[in-house]
């Protein structure tokens, strides 16, 4: 098994933490990347399976696969022990739910705060309004911070048990924070399960390696 990975590549992270999750053992290889040029010049292999040429691409055997979701999907069905997912067919839908969101709705506002690892551009204008929006974007982080907090209440996963929800949630609420976004320590669930989730040796170690990637790669980001 094969992943094909960035050093700062939410998704392909994502993967990884999976991966590690199964005890599935994968080489991998670390893309080219920078603040300034992004993935360029843009990987062979990740180009050839990916009609968008991004990471994450998992290849197994003569399978190739891309899209974090799609690959987690697949290790469940081909490497089901331990589950990342809920074997009732509804909790499973609630699962996936949770995922989908977690990828597209969460990542939403997050968007608009990743300009800050960037380092500043002569036009200062500019990273003022970018300022600006981030600013706007952290009131939408911070409601969705609460209803993931409610909805931890009493529980200690997001489904009945650590699930890929928890994964992909975790990354969002991660790369939230690790971009100056709002606080969490004044949602208490969610600061229970985020410091619990970060525990775990995949989490552990993932999130490492995103640290020391900022610290070659990023421009410093003041954080709350």
């Amino acid at each position: 098994m094969h992943l094909y990975s960035g050093p700062l590549s939410l998704f392909a992270r994502k993967v990884e933490v999976a991966l590690a999750e199964k005890g599935l053992v994968f080489a991998r290889t670390m893309v080219a990347f920078t603040q300034t040029e992004g993935y360029r010049p843009k990987h062979e292999a990740v180009l050839a399976a990916n009609p968008k040429g991004q990471v994450p691409v998992l290849v197994d055997g003569d399978l190739t696969l891309y899209d974090s979701t799609v690959i987690l999907e697949y290790l469940e069905d081909a490497y089901p022990a331990p589950p990342l997912y809920p074997t009732d067919a509804a909790a499973r839908a609630r699962c996936r739910l949770l995922e989908l969101e977690a990828d597209e709705i969460l990542l939403a506002p997050v968007r608009a705060l990743m300009f800050r690892t960037e380092p500043p551009g002569p036009d200062a204008k500019q990273r003022a309004r970018q300022e600006a929006e981030a600013v706007k974007a952290e009131a939408a982080i911070d409601g969705n911070h609460r209803q993931i907090d409610a909805r931890l209440a009493g529980q200690e996963f997001l489904c009945d048990a650590f699930s890929a929800a928890d994964i992909a949630t975790f990354m969002m609420v991660h790369y939230a924070v690790r971009l100056g976004g709002p606080a969490i320590s004044h949602h208490a669930n969610l600061l229970r399960w985020y410091l619990q989730i970060a525990e775990r040796p995949a989490f552990t170690s993932v999130v490492a390696e995103i640290r020391d990637a900022d610290r070659d790669l990023s421009y410093p980001v003041k954080r709350p």
